[in-house]
């Protein structure tokens, strides 16, 4: 979207069904207000964006591959969403402020009605965010969706995985399994939109707003994408301590044990990955005020365990191993049937 030299397969790149045409009618937004940032957007072969004085640039960039990471016969709006939401996830956990975004789009053909949708859910979270995009690319081949978000954050303020400290509460926001869940009933056959778990996987929140709340209490954070053993397994890696979890204080989804049962329910809320909520360490002490900035938000936080300094997690051993890793053979999080 910003370059124009960028490949466009077999299709003239200035016919209405070309790159150049693909981008003037779904991907080029209205000129940025005079706070976006942006001096220069999409049109040419860069941006030209202007970060707040004095503050760090935080970047980040995730991939979504049609049945790997998402149905490919899922809502194109929910498509459009999620890509962006997974990305500025990663933002949260930094506790940064979502200011831009690059998209890279790969599609094997081109259908309008589901260009329509997928540009649709990606702008209207983008606004939602305070993200503009500012450039990108489209090209040919087997459909996947790159996309590379940027943000700030004051100096020495990003929240990090390698902060936390013994005796640090461990604790999650919102609730856990929803997208899990969610994936098992799509799975299942279940295509109403409007059920929480679908909703939950289909069209996940970044926690921005909490993740700022955020900065100057909690000591680590990651966000959960990959199941919350795999990433506390992250944190813990990071930070060279171990952990003991109480799995019955695990906040469950809405809906969810009434869908899998208590079993499958515990088993996603543990392994399932796609949450999105944010998980972090904070002192004891910080807990209420951290529960207070987040009750503004409308978002519970709950202590499901502590930081210790012996390696290793107690609560939990037999489920040790959860969790999606590419090129490791289990399910992803996202993969279709």
């Amino acid at each position: 979207m910003v370059s124009d030299t960028m490949p466009s397969g077999t299709v003239p790149s200035q016919s209405p069904h070309g790159e150049f045409g693909l981008i003037a009618r779904y991907f080029t937004p209205p000129p940025p207000g005079p706070d976006a940032g942006v001096a220069l957007g999409v049109g040419d072969d860069c941006s030209l964006l202007v970060p707040a004085a004095g503050r760090q640039l935080v970047v980040s960039v995730d991939t979504s591959v049609a049945g790997i990471h998402y149905p490919e016969d899922a809502p194109a709006d929910a498509v459009g969403h999620r890509a962006l939401a997974v990305s500025l996830s990663d933002l949260a956990a930094m506790g940064a402020r979502a200011r831009w975004c690059l998209m890279a789009l790969t599609l094997a053909e081109v259908d309008e009605a589901w260009l329509d949708g997928f540009s649709r859910g990606f702008r209207a979270l983008a606004e939602a965010s305070g993200t503009a995009l500012v450039g990108g690319d489209v090209t040919r081949g087997a459909t996947a969706i790159g996309v590379t978000v940027m943000g700030e954050v004051a100096p020495g303020a990003a929240l990090t995985r390698h902060g936390g400290r013994p005796g640090d509460l461990v604790a999650v926001t919102g609730a856990l399994g929803g997208g899990g869940g969610g994936l098992a009933l799509w799975q299942r056959g279940e295509r109403d939109p409007s059920h929480p778990l679908l909703v939950r996987y289909l069209r996940p929140q970044p926690r921005l707003a909490a993740g700022e709340a955020l900065v100057g209490l909690a000591t680590a954070a990651i966000d959960v994408s990959d199941g919350l053993l795999a990433d506390l397994g992250h944190l813990l890696e990071r930070t060279g301590l171990g952990a003991s979890l109480v799995p019955e204080a695990l906040p469950l989804a809405e809906g969810l044990i009434e869908a899998l049962g208590e079993e499958e329910a515990r088993q996603a809320a543990l392994t399932g990955g796609d949450d999105y909520e944010l998980l972090l360490a904070l002192p004891g002490e910080c807990i209420d005020e951290a529960r207070v900035r987040l009750a503004a938000l409308g978002l519970p936080l709950t202590v499901i365990g502590r930081l210790e300094t012996e390696p290793g997690l107690r609560g939990v051993e037999d489920q040790w191993e959860g969790g999606w890793q590419h090129f490791h053979g289990r399910s992803s999080p996202g993969e279709s049937p």
